[in-house]
Order: C-alpha cells, then sequence, then structure tokens
C-alpha cells in the first residue's frame, strides 16, 4: 500500500469517527474543527470536508472523545506508514498514546525527581512543575541486543571493554530510547499555542541523551491560528496539517491573500507540512 492510499484510508476513519456537523446559532452549520465564530474558518472547514468527500453526519460527539480519537488514528497512521521504511529506519519501534516519557532513557531520571519532590514540599515549592509528562503519541526504539548489532563484528571480540554506556545495548540499558513525541491539536487556541511551546522546551532540557523527534499535528483551518503553533524554531520540529493539500485549495479558493500568503510563509519556511509527510521525516 503506499503513502496516498494509507492518507485516504486515514482521512475515510478521520471522517467517519471524527468529523461532524454542529448548529450553528448565527452563521449557519459547520464542521467541528471550525471556529463557529469565523466565516473564515468555516469557509476553509467546509473546502476541506467536501474535498475529503465526508458525509454529513450531526451526531453529536464530545471534545474529549474527539481528542482522542484524533490521537488513536493518527497513532495507527504513523504506525502502518512507518513500516513500509524498515528498510531506512531499522529498528523494533513501539507506538502508544499517553505514555510516561520517564519509561524511557532520555527520561528515566524523571522518575527519581518527582518521587523526590513528592517526599520534600520544600523542593516541590523551590521547583514546582510536573515531571510526569504523557505526551499525545510517543514512539519508542527497543534496544538491541549485542547478536543484533554485531552483525559485522563490531562486538564479536570477547575482549571489547568499551561501549559499556550506550542505550543502543540492551545489555547496558533495558528501557526504550524515546524516539518521537507527536501533540495532536484538532484545532489550535491562539492562547495555548504557548503552553504547548513551554511543554516542548520542558521536554528539550530535562533529557539526558539525544533529542527525540518532537513534532505536532492538527487539523486547525485557519492560518492565522496554525502560525502561532508553527512559526518559529528552537522548539517543535515542524507542524504538521492532516489536510494540507485540501486546505491549501479551500483557502486559495476563497481568494483570501491574507491566508495563501500566511500558508506559503509557513510551507516556503519549512514550517508547516502535510501528513503524509510525516512518517518519512520520522524516518531520518
Amino acid at each position: 500500500m503506499n503513502i496516498s492510499s494509507l492518507r485516504q484510508k486515514y482521512h475515510q476513519r478521520i471522517c467517519s469517527e471524527m468529523i461532524r456537523i454542529r448548529h450553528g446559532s448565527t452563521k449557519g452549520d459547520y464542521p467541528n474543527f471550525a471556529d463557529g465564530s469565523s466565516n473564515q474558518s468555516i469557509k476553509y472547514a467546509w473546502g476541506i470536508l467536501d474535498r475529503l468527500s465526508c458525509e454529513r453526519n450531526y451526531d453529536i460527539l464530545d471534545g474529549q472523545t474527539v481528542g482522542t480519537r484524533f490521537e488513536t488514528i493518527t497513532r495507527d497512521f504513523v504506525k502502518a506508514a512507518f513500516s513500509y521504511l524498515q528498510h531506512i529506519r531499522p529498528g523494533e519501534f513501539d507506538y502508544s498514546v499517553h505514555t510516561n516519557i520517564a519509561e524511557f532513557a532520555q527520561y528515566e531520571h524523571l522518575t527519581y525527581i518527582s518521587d523526590a519532590f513528592k517526599k520534600n514540599a520544600i523542593l516541590a515549592s523551590a521547583f514546582g512543575g510536573d515531571y510526569v509528562v504523557r505526551p499525545d503519541i510517543v514512539i519508542g526504539k527497543k534496544p538491541m541486543s549485542d547478536e543484533q548489532i554485531d552483525k559485522l563484528g563490531i562486538l564479536s571480540d570477547s575482549a571489547v571493554q568499551h561501549a559499556k554506556y550506550t542505550t543502543l545495548r540492551h545489555s547496558n540499558s533495558p528501557h526504550p530510547i524515546l524516539h518521537a513525541i507527536i501533540s495532536c491539536k484538532w484545532t489550535i487556541r491562539t492562547d495555548r499555542a504557548q503552553n504547548t511551546r513551554t511543554e516542548v522546551l520542558n521536554l528539550i532540557r530535562n533529557r539526558k541523551g539525544h533529542l527525540p523527534h518532537i513534532v505536532a499535528i492538527t487539523a486547525e483551518p485557519w492560518p492565522a491560528r496554525i502560525a502561532a503553533l508553527a512559526l518559529g524554531t528552537g522548539d517543535l520540529d515542524c507542524v504538521y496539517h492532516f489536510a494540507l493539500t485540501e486546505l491549501v485549495e479551500a483557502v486559495e479558493e476563497t481568494k483570501n491573500d491574507d491566508g495563501i500568503e500566511a500558508l506559503q510563509i509557513m510551507i516556503n519556511g519549512k514550517r508547516l507540512r502535510d501528513v503524509s509527510d510525516l512518517p518519512f521525516d520520522l524516518a531520518v
């Protein structure tokens, strides 16, 4: 199955399991990933929905359920696509949702910090913060046995006394290696974009070892709100849209110059990509 087929299957699940039509009081009905108070947002969302050929489902679906399903469906898509890239990024990977990052090699020390704070109110008040982080989607790579690593003889000599600390060797560390974190934002509220950046910066600062891929994916149709999360560097690797091709066409159809320009800046600036790009980028 090629990436276009996987992408289509991904959208079919989103259409059937997540996208619902809400009744608007003043601006008419609108898809549940649009801002019901914004004409532009509603137009873009309808444009995406029509291009995905989603049926109009008016069943009620609460926000928490939508968020959970977005995580699960996206995880399943990445797992399926990544299985076709084993020759590029070999290894045994686990794909999960809301897993404590302290279970991984780069962050195992956070368990000790969290436990110390629980036992000492003075430390907790001085440093604050919750060190037990459970990202939306977590991809971990299992450490490898020496037999797996030693295909070309790099560990074959019984007198080898080095490479005793690398987390790639299971004999050194049984903890999986955190390969990627995917933050799922069905929609984006501008005032919460900064919270996401703060969480990412904490992940960067608190690691011991290499930095995992840290990305976000969204269905937000309003380019200005996507820009609040996508623009800038130093935190997120990149932001991915669940249907970028369809979003670009929907915005261009409205001939909104500001929206078109905002998308061009993010795409040309390598800050916004399509969901189909995500598994390939994670294989780097």
